[in-house]
């Protein structure tokens, strides 16, 4: 039992990260995906060696038949209320029904539970759905691996090779940001699927780095001297996150809008991880920043 980890949301970028590494540590995977998926991502996850199972995700008896067995489910879902809190909810209650005795939710993200509700659209949807699972008999492990190292690549504020800038608000040059691989976070979350003594929490980074220290290891990359430079205050930023918003409601359905990243920058410089559990499992290694920068810049 304790090696049969049921996968939701296995055919996106994390989530089949997640099912090789699971398979890599000899678990029995069983990846529970929609009916009608892209047949060229059922493959995938075939080759990689999981069970796939296609499911109406609306109906609660199919998602306690597709639990039965195992000791974990793990939902490496996106979207928003209708997934992270609404289907995220009926798979827990078929987990529940089918005996599953651990669940690690959707919480790939920054720890949020020192920010303010309001501050996060998408965090306050992983507050609801963290809120119901809490009162359930459920033994549950969030995952916060801070901001996916991914985004340093996409000419965010934070880092703009187009610009050759690197951006910060209020006083913070000097402030640690979390940044984690997709692979680093899919190896320690197979470990934690397969660890029946986790706690509630979990913060890890692949590597915690400033501003400052960006603007370094960029220099060291490349051999180029970046424009290091503050953008506005936080106060400012924030208005001007609330003023996107309320400019575009449109937003509201869109998983990305420019607000909402607007809001993942802002928790960016408001919180960090204080207590990794990096050395949790001593065999994984963790990509460094210097190192995740060079494989993308030059």
């Amino acid at each position: 039992m304790k090696n049969t980890i049921v996968m939701f949301g296995a055919t996106g970028h994390l989530g089949t990260r997640i099912v090789r590494e699971l398979v890599k540590r000899g678990a029995s995977v069983r990846a529970v995906v929609r009916t009608a998926t892209d047949p060229e991502k059922l493959r995938t996850l075939a080759q990689l060696g999981a069970t796939v199972e296609e499911v109406d995700m609306d109906n609660v008896d199919a998602l306690v038949k597709a639990s039965k067995g195992a000791g974990c489910v793990v939902s490496a879902l996106a979207g928003l209320g209708d997934v992270i809190v609404d289907l995220q909810k009926r798979i827990l209650n078929g987990a529940l029904q089918a005996g599953v005795p651990r669940f690690i939710p959707s919480d790939f993200c920054t720890d949020y539970m020192d920010l303010m509700p309001g501050e996060n659209r998408n965090f306050d949807l992983r507050r609801a759905f963290r809120d119901y699972i809490d009162q359930t008999s459920i033994q549950a492990t969030s995952v916060f691996n801070g901001a996916f190292a991914d985004i340093l690549q996409y000419n965010t504020p934070v880092l703009n090779l187009k610009e050759k800038s690197i951006g910060y608000w209020g006083e913070k040059a000097n402030w640690p940001l979390d940044f984690t691989t997709m692979d680093d976070t899919a190896a320690f979350t197979a470990e934690v699927a397969l660890d029946d003594e986790t706690p509630r929490n979990l913060q890890i980074a692949s590597f915690q780095i400033s501003p400052t220290g960006l603007w370094q290891d960029v220099k060291q990359a490349t051999g180029q001297t970046f424009r290091l430079h503050q953008l506005a205050s936080l106060d400012d930023f924030a208005q001007h996150i609330k003023r996107q918003r309320a400019d575009y409601p449109a937003g509201e359905q869109e998983l990305y809008a420019k607000w909402q990243q607007g809001q993942y920058l802002y928790s960016m410089f408001t919180t960090h991880h204080t207590q990794l559990a990096n050395e949790r499992y001593r065999e994984l290694t963790w990509t460094t920043s210097l190192a995740f920068i060079q494989s993308f810049i030059q």
